[in-house]
């Protein structure tokens, strides 16, 4: 089943400009999320990163990565209705820029949940490339 930005919303509290997932391609409950990002020279951030040269902030793939995270989390019936936090990232490498024009695909995987906490790890491809990996650790209150 694919999740539209419509049914995202349903799930996550964020909204334009930040919400940086427009679907959802892959949902195991509680386990993995698949999502997509159509990256344009519409998006705000490349007013000023950088001019002449856009390239999407490494902090904001991170995010999306996480927000794909998070929809994993909510999707979880004892979830609904909380907000998903960082918690910390780890290990993260920025191996391939990422420009208008490109999509990214944003995977994401829940390797271990204990209460409130979690722990995912995450990978952001263009194409076949890997542009950003993570481990993040998530907080749901």
């Amino acid at each position: 089943m694919v999740y539209d930005i419509n049914d995202i919303q349903k799930i996550l509290p964020h909204r334009y400009p930040f919400l940086l997932i427009d679907k959802v391609i892959e949902l195991e409950e509680g386990k993995r999320a698949v999502g997509i990002k159509n990256v344009t020279i519409n998006e705000q951030f490349f007013q000023g990163h950088f001019p002449g040269n856009p390239v999407m902030p490494g902090v904001l793939i991170v995010e999306a990565l996480a927000q794909t995270g998070a929809v994993a989390i909510l999707s979880l019936e004892k979830y609904k209705n909380k907000t998903v936090y960082f918690g910390g990232i780890k290990n993260v490498k920025f191996k391939k820029k990422v420009v208008p024009g490109d999509t990214l695909k944003l995977v994401t995987e829940i390797v271990k949940m204990k209460g409130s906490f979690g722990v995912g790890t995450a990978l952001a491809y263009v194409g076949d490339d890997v542009a950003a990996e993570a481990e993040l650790i998530f907080c749901a209150e």
